[in-house]
């Protein structure tokens, strides 16, 4: 069996495969009654994968909880490889590796400024997840509570439209009043302790 976030987006890489297996959505709204179902394949015999739309599941996508109840049931969970557009963001980026930080979306309105606040303290690498829409307050918002940092954004990795903009939250953020971006975004910004000199603080 196949549990996938959206079974139509799945479908199109199993049909380019011949791939038969019987598929289940498995996302946030239907966890709950879908869970025990799974469960009882599992300890039936099946062998079940989790798949996501895109990226690593349980990383901002679902599947944190399927593999808790898992664990609870003695069910052994094998992990595979595969693309995160985290990491992807991170060694392409050209900011420090050695230590990073991820916190996936910010709050939209609520407790939003004070977590970036929180976050401006980190001396390691931030990376966060953003949509095109929201990306242009967001760098507002970094400049206005973090300072103006050394960021860089990853636009659609992996597919046909990749680009990495890298410059100060400030400079972008202007440049992208001319310009609407698209896709899903990996947003990296440059840690408290991050030193960058002076020639290389044009946006590339």
């Amino acid at each position: 069996m196949i549990c996938a976030e959206d079974t139509r987006v799945t479908n199109r890489l199993i049909d380019k495969y011949n791939i038969k297996n019987k598929m289940l959505s498995l996302f946030s709204y239907n966890e709950t009654r879908r869970i025990p179902q799974i469960i009882k394949n599992l300890l039936n015999g099946a062998n079940v994968a989790l798949v996501s739309d895109a990226g690593t599941p349980t990383i901002s996508d679902p599947g944190h909880r399927l593999v808790t109840e898992c664990l609870r049931q003695n069910i052994n969970i094998i992990p595979i490889p595969g693309a995160s557009s985290i990491l992807a963001a991170l060694v392409a980026s050209g900011l420090p590796t050695n230590r990073f930080l991820f916190e996936g979306f910010l709050p939209r309105k609520k407790g939003r400024q004070k977590k970036l606040l929180h976050l401006s303290e980190e001396p390691g690498t931030i990376i966060l997840f953003e949509s095109a829409v929201r990306i242009q307050k967001t760098l507002e918002d970094v400049v206005k509570i973090m300072g103006n940092r050394y960021i860089v954004i990853s636009r659609e990795l992996t597919k046909k439209y990749e680009e990495f903009i890298r410059g100060f939250a400030h400079e972008i953020r202007l440049k992208l009043d001319s310009r609407k971006l698209k896709g899903e975004i990996v947003l990296l910004i440059a840690g408290k302790k991050f030193k960058i000199s002076d020639q290389n603080k044009e946006v590339i």
